[in-house]
């Protein structure tokens, strides 16, 4: 129950980091908004890290620099997907690749209950409802949108995979650190080729540093996760953010959840609840 607890946070976390995310992507340039907040989220890693006496890990190194690979390219395309079509599609359709980490977890090894299998599939096939809206979208940002969704779900699904095995590897702050540097000097790269205006006042940008803590902070629960239950769970419980995110999408921003949508919450939602009782 406890791994169970610590992927529904880190959904809680990465939902909200992800409605902040967008919002910000759509008046602020998308690199530049990933780059800063990928090394806030470093920043405060490296505060803990010299708290808790700075001891690293080597264990994890490969397998975390792979996940902060996967994870920066897997954000950048997702925070560009949220800056063209709306939120409360794109994020479900990114979420699907949560099954990327589940098929991987059982070619490896894992073997979930029968129960549990049945919720997996439940909370995976809430996630499809909840995107087909966007399939049937005309407008070309909106296709666009969905097509750079998919190369973020697939890229994102590598990230929580790769992580949750660095963590076993090596613990979770070390794994943490690791992903966080690879994918920190990935967007690196890439901004110093395409070189995103970084302008304007200071206090203009705290908001993508707090959305950067706060997406380390959901990082940390889900690699906390996956070293206490299944991966394969960890991370499809993990990957149910685009609840939270249709939710602050339709409170705040007022966009329209239709009743595909509002049925694939439901399912994703009677999903864990079987993986609970499983």
């Amino acid at each position: 129950m406890l791994a169970i607890a610590l992927a529904l946070g880190s959904s809680i976390a990465w939902g909200t980091a992800d409605f902040f995310g967008g919002s910000v992507s759509r008046r602020l340039p998308v690199l530049s908004v990933t780059l800063i907040s990928q090394a806030a989220g470093l920043a405060g890693l490296l505060v803990v890290f010299a708290a808790r006496g700075g001891a690293f890990d080597d264990a994890s190194l490969g397998i975390g620099l792979v996940s902060g690979l996967c994870g920066g390219l897997g954000l950048l395309a997702f925070y560009r997907a949220l800056a063209l079509g709306t939120m409360s599609v794109v994020s479900p359709l990114a979420a699907c690749g949560a099954v990327v980490p589940l098929v991987l977890s059982l070619v490896t090894g894992e073997r979930p209950s029968a129960a549990t299998l049945v919720g997996v599939v439940l909370a995976l096939t809430g996630a499809v409802l909840a995107a087909m809206e966007e399939r049937r979208a005309e407008a070309p940002a909106r296709r666009q949108a969905v097509a750079i969704a998919i190369v973020a779900a697939v890229a994102l699904g590598a990230f929580i995979y790769f992580l949750g095995r660095s963590a076993r590897h090596g613990g979770t702050l070390s794994a943490l650190l690791s992903a966080r540097t690879g994918s920190l000097a990935l967007l690196t790269a890439v901004a110093l080729v395409l070189r995103p205006p970084v302008e304007g006042p200071a206090p203009r940008w705290l908001p993508v540093a707090g959305i950067g803590l706060l997406d380390v902070a959901a990082n940390g629960l889900f690699a906390l996760a996956s070293t206490r239950g299944l991966l394969a769970v960890a991370s499809v419980l993990g990957s149910l953010y685009p609840v939270t995110t249709v939710l602050l999408a339709h409170v705040v921003l007022g966009e329209r959840v239709s009743t595909v949508q509002r049925a694939g919450v439901a399912v994703a939602l009677v999903g864990v609840a079987v993986i609970s009782a499983g």
